[in-house]
């Protein structure tokens, strides 16, 4: 069998630095897994002299192969730089949802008591992101406008993914727009959110506006829940959820993109975090949330062994922090390092022990 290529994304500052991490875990020596590694430098210096060409190489190889992990990365703040490379590879990779699922992390108290998993399904283009704004006027009667679109495409494979995610992981489909405000705009994807609750009459869907939504999750508990989200309420709401469970560095971030059936194509999975350039060289950066994008990356090989070893990598991180190995954003004093070794060492354990039990 060919091995499969993963398209790996060099970033900046601790993005760089925990992405190593990850790639040390996810090494085939440890995994067992099949894989060749593909390596693009999207640092901000390579972005700025490549003008962003390498961007879209990077872009058009993870097409070819379908896989992709990422680091952090720094967008310029001057108008006119590089910008983000992060908006060019969603829309160069056809990105249509962005997933993110907030869960209990082992011996970390989460807050407002929730401890069944949240994924927040995020609509990965149009919206704010992608409008056009300008200003016209002068003084306090200059006026500033903008231009948003939907596209039913979009909508609906948000839609779909939804509730196929639902359905797998036996949770509810919870939360929508605000389409009492915005009927014909934001109506659009309510629209395709009734049509799949409909395809899908065993999937639990309680629709709620998206003020709502927000104020109802902080009475939530012990149900699973799916929250499909326009592009800027999926930021926010996405930034919400993690840290209801400890910290933004819990949890992986995927970009998919899917086929006219809407099954996975493309997925470019990263950590949510940024740069955290104070920790730079510090050695004290959380990988939970990088080594969590490697086994994320690892499931969608679509490969028995790949399966595997996500399971494993997945496990294991969360047991390394249950075990006492946390790092100073979790209240402890466990090195960068000194986490990914335990990983390591528990993945390595896992894959023999279930060698050995035949499994």
């Amino acid at each position: 069998m060919t091995p499969k290529t993963i398209v790996v994304l060099k970033g900046d500052q601790t993005g760089q630095e925990l992405l190593d991490e990850a790639l040390r875990v996810i090494d085939p020596a440890v995994t067992r897994c099949d894989v060749t590694f593909e390596t693009f430098d999207l640092s901000l210096e390579n972005r700025r002299a490549t003008k962003n060409g390498v961007v879209k190489d990077a872009a058009e190889r993870i097409k070819e192969t379908g896989l992709g992990i990422k680091a952090a990365t720094i967008t310029p703040p001057n108008t006119g730089d590089v910008g983000s490379p992060n908006a060019l590879l969603r829309e160069w990779v056809n990105g249509q949802v962005i997933l993110r699922v907030g869960r209990r992390i082992p011996s970390v108290r989460p807050l407002a008591n929730v401890y069944a998993p949240i994924a927040v399904v995020r609509m990965a283009v149009d919206g704010e992101y992608n409008a056009k704004e300008w200003r016209e006027g002068e003084g306090l009667d200059e006026m500033a406008y903008s231009t948003r679109k939907l596209s039913r495409r979009i909508c609906r494979a948000v839609a779909e993914f939804t509730f196929r995610y639902a359905k797998r992981n036996n949770a509810k489909v919870f939360g929508g727009p605000k389409y009492t405000v915005s009927p014909v705009y934001e109506g659009m994807f309510k629209e395709e959110l009734d049509d799949a609750a409909a395809r899908f009459p065993d999937v639990p869907y309680d629709p709620q506006l998206i003020d709502a939504a927000y104020a109802l999750l902080l009475e939530t508990s012990g149900e699973s829940l799916v929250i499909p989200a326009l592009n800027r309420d999926g930021d926010n709401l996405s930034d919400l959820v993690l840290k209801m469970f400890g910290t933004i560095a819990g949890a992986e971030s995927v970009i998919l993109s899917f086929d006219e059936n809407f099954d996975v194509k493309v997925a470019l999975t990263e950590a949510p975090h940024g740069t955290a350039p104070g920790l730079q060289g510090k050695n004290l950066a959380n990988p939970l949330a990088m080594i969590l994008a490697g086994a994320a990356v690892l499931r969608y090989t679509r490969t028995d062994e790949g399966a595997r070893a996500s399971r494993a990598i997945y496990e294991a991180a969360l047991e390394s922090v249950q075990g006492g190995n946390r790092t100073i954003d979790l209240g402890g004093s466990t090195h960068t390092t000194e986490f990914t070794d335990e990983v390591i060492r528990r993945v390595q354990s896992k894959l023999e022990v279930w060698d050995t039990m035949g499994q």
